[in-house]
């Protein structure tokens, strides 16, 4: 899962630029890292991941014990950091200038200040598409990472948002996977009288309302459009669909939701749980969250089922687009270890331990080509990654595919059109404004 707090982002992001910018004077003047050397194997190689916490941080904990094993002149210094602790922690490195040698990126605005900073290294040579290590990867992957026609990025996992869903909750009410957008809400009342919480929602932190709008915005808002609208510079933000999306949404929170105009107040891993101990039949989440919902004793793997958000009908966007983007790992350009960083993270994601990855008890469906099959992934992981792949069209998360003040922005809006206290015309007029102040 992916929990973000839009404030501390826009804190990073604004943090990183100014720091970046102000110690590196931009990337011509970083020092460049030779990361098409022959790597030294002596020393101490520094990581932050994004894998504290289980079941997922054994997983850089065995890779790295190998790795000293295989070369024993090097010693792996794992920062191991959650979803939401890696944002602090990555602010507080970036301000001290004391970035690991390897560290976790988000794609999109995110890892774009790194770039524009100076602190991501050039990658092309050893991972472009037409590198050896670099035809690994499936090439979407690759080019989320890139900028201006140069590769920064070492994607490690992909994602994608679907509906996850309780077959036996389901098979109960008598309800069959709804094909549109309004066939979803006229379910709800059903499995409510059924006994089920229709839709787990937590809104908390904020961001979970985010992932619905984007979706549904890419479905409503042609894809030129919204990236157009994704930047200050070109942004006009005055599409129809805009206002459409965020009236479904609330018509979605409070027809299916049991917390409504309060869910803002109800964690996201509340949410989870509902779902997870099968007292809601629906719950909308990552590729990444799978395997963690069929990990207790509420709803069994074969219970477990997944579709696309459902398209609106008259929907003016890409029917078939799918909310999702891969998640990776940068190498500071300014380690002086940044060919042993390169080995490292051709170690990681060789088709051994990419197949572990993608396997449970970590589900996390890996980028190298071949690495998740029906054989090394849950048939859920499996059949979510299959979509994600064939989607002619990725809508990258909202909070992360813009710059900050526009984040935030949709974020007390998504709040904001929950809580009943505004109007869709009014988030986009006050979005209008932040990306108007952005420019």
């Amino acid at each position: 899962m992916r929990p973000r707090a839009l404030t501390t982002f826009a804190a990073l992001a604004g943090a990183s630029v100014l720091t970046l910018a102000g110690c590196s004077g931009g990337p011509a003047n970083a020092p460049a890292a030779d990361v098409a050397a022959e790597a030294e194997f002596s020393g101490t190689l520094s990581i932050l991941t994004k894998f504290a916490g289980d079941p997922l941080s054994p997983y850089f904990e065995d890779l790295a014990a190998e790795y000293e094993r295989l070369h024993p002149g090097v010693k792996i210094e794992l920062i191991q950091e959650t979803d939401q602790s890696i944002k602090d922690k990555t602010k507080t490195l970036t301000a001290s200038d004391a970035l690991p040698d390897i560290y976790f990126t988000w794609t999109g605005n995110w890892a774009e200040n790194f770039v524009r900073g100076g602190r991501a290294a050039d990658l092309s040579k050893v991972i472009g598409p037409d590198t050896p290590w670099g035809r690994t990867f499936s090439k979407a992957s690759l080019s989320a990472f890139a900028y201006d026609g140069r590769y920064y990025g070492i994607p490690l996992y992909n994602n994608g948002k679907f509906m996850g869903y309780n077959k036996a909750a389901f098979a109960k009410a008598g309800v069959k996977v709804p094909a549109t957008f309004e066939e979803l809400l006229s379910s709800c009342p059903t499995l409510r009288e059924a006994g089920y919480e229709p839709v787990a929602f937590g809104n908390k932190d904020g961001w979970p309302a985010l992932h619905y709008l984007q979706q549904l915005f890419a479905y409503t808002v042609p894809e030129a459009t919204l990236q157009a609208d994704f930047r200050p510079a070109t942004a006009k933000l005055d599409h129809p669909g805009y206002v459409t999306a965020l009236k479904q949404f609330k018509t979605l929170v409070d027809t299916c939701t049991d917390t409504g105009d309060g869910t803002n107040g109800v964690l996201y891993t509340s949410a989870q749980e509902a779902f997870s101990r099968g007292k809601a039949a629906m719950y909308y989440q990552e590729v990444l969250e799978f395997d963690n919902a069929t990990a207790g004793r509420g709803l069994s793997p074969d219970d477990f089922g997944i579709f696309p958000l459902p398209v609106p009908g008259g929907a003016g966007g890409n029917p078939k687009a799918i909310e999702g983007a891969p998640e990776g790992y940068l190498v500071n350009a300014r380690s002086p270890r940044a060919a042993l960083a390169v080995d490292f993270m051709k170690f990681v994601t060789g088709s051994e331990n990419a197949e572990k990855l993608s396997s449970p008890p970590y589900g996390q469906p890996s980028t190298v080509i071949g690495a998740v099959t029906p054989k090394t992934s849950s048939k859920a992981v499996f059949e979510g990654i299959e979509m994600v792949n064939r989607a002619p069209q990725l809508a990258s998360w909202l909070d992360m595919v813009t710059v900050p003040e526009v984040a935030d922005a949709w974020l007390a809006g998504g709040e904001a059109v929950i809580s009943g206290d505004t109007t869709p015309e009014k988030v986009l007029e006050s979005v209008r404004r932040a990306s108007a102040s952005a420019k």
